[in-house]
């Protein structure tokens, strides 16, 4: 076998596992994480039961924490510790509901301030870093419990699906390099009716990514590109929250009056978050949060998408350079460093409406939008 084929091989076999892995975590199973010098067990606060809960306290050496982002627990004002990923150990103060309540940020302002809290101030080991990663592959809240594995326990006859640190570290890198094409059809739009399909499936099993190519653009010139990131309740629903489905919309209008370019659509709901934390987020934003500090509240980055997907569909279409249906600055970015040429930024912005003024201020003062 080629050195490049058992390359790829290795790597769908990593992402496979972190799929299974990640697939445990939602249904609140715990998983078995090995370390460089130790091995732990971590399970999502989300989906975790007092079962499990209980479970988890069994196989322990030396008692259970809740790992959060540092994002995360800087809203909860727990001193920073340096680290990503800041452990807060569980004792008869910290019980798993208000685990539970600490990592949804929906308890948030239910009652007075909670803490302080007794922190963990040295590093956490890289398996509880992995552990909050593999929630966020999952799109659960990026919040695990988790303990180091007595050592008396025979983990392998646990029946628990078992991983390497370093696999989930790089699962992102994987899955967005190995797309398979898996389907194409021609697709009449209003206003493109020369459209034709591509859908491409990541690594992982995870949602297919969509290329709405619109007439037969010449491969040796910069397309006329837009990058949409699925939006459920702006392009399906009409949401009047985002400018999503105006984007969406307005894009494969300019493209059918352009006669030929290509429409990208990503399987990243709500910058890469996922629908039910986007859903989290909204209600954030209904007490008075903006777009930025509502998914920095639940524990997540501003913007959590990543841009490879994208550059690799158009590379297996036959583009290397385009001219960018865009506002923000960061995706163009994201696309070059990627290695796709974007020679022109075209904007493409619609009036606001009274429910996304606030949200449209936000992209311009605090993510640098061109609005």
């Amino acid at each position: 076998m080629p050195r490049a084929q058992e390359h790829e091989t290795s790597d769908l076999r990593i992402v496979r596992r972190v799929d299974r892995a990640a697939a445990d975590l939602r249904r609140g199973t715990p998983v078995i994480i090995r370390g460089s010098t130790s091995v732990g067990v971590v399970l999502s606060v989300e989906t975790a039961s007092a079962q499990e809960f209980a479970e988890l306290r069994g196989l322990a050496d030396g008692g259970i924490s809740l790992a959060l982002t540092a994002r995360r627990a800087n809203v909860l004002h727990i001193l920073p510790s340096g680290h990503d990923v800041q452990l807060v150990p569980i004792d008869e103060a910290l019980s798993e509901n208000l685990a539970s309540e600490l990592a949804d940020p929906a308890h948030d302002l239910d009652g007075g301030m909670r803490g302080p809290f007794r922190q963990g101030k040295d590093a956490p080991p890289d398996w509880a870093d992995a552990g909050v990663a593999l929630a966020r592959h999952a799109r659960l809240l990026p919040a695990v419990l988790v303990a180091r594995l007595d050592v008396a326990v025979d983990w392998q006859a646990l029946g628990l699906q078992d991983i390497e640190a370093s696999e989930i570290a790089g699962v992102a890198t994987f899955s967005g390099n190995i797309l398979k094409p898996v389907a194409a059809a021609r697709l009449p739009l209003w206003g493109a009716e020369n459209t034709r399909m591509h859908a491409f499936r990541p690594a992982d099993g995870g949602l297919e990514h969509l290329a709405l190519v619109v007439g037969d653009p010449p491969r040796d010139q910069p397309v006329l590109t837009r990058i949409h990131s699925e939006c459920f309740t702006g392009d399906l629903l009409g949401s009047m929250k985002c400018d999503c489905g105006e984007q969406l919309r307005g894009a494969l209008t300019a493209i059918g009056e352009a006669g030929a370019g290509v429409l990208l659509y990503l399987a990243q709901e709500g910058r890469g978050i996922g629908l039910m934390n986007k859903i989290r987020a909204y209600a954030l934003q209904d007490k008075g949060y903006d777009t930025v500090d509502a998914n920095l509240r639940i524990g997540f980055e501003t913007d959590e998408r990543l841009f490879r997907p994208a550059a690799e569909m158009l590379r297996r279409l036959g583009f290397s350079s385009v001219r960018l249906m865009t506002n923000n600055p960061e995706k163009v970015a994201g696309l070059e460093s990627e290695g796709i040429a974007v020679v022109a930024r075209v904007p493409h912005k619609f009036p606001s409406n009274p429910h996304n003024a606030d949200y449209l201020e936000t992209k311009k003062s605090r993510t640098g939008h061109f609005l």
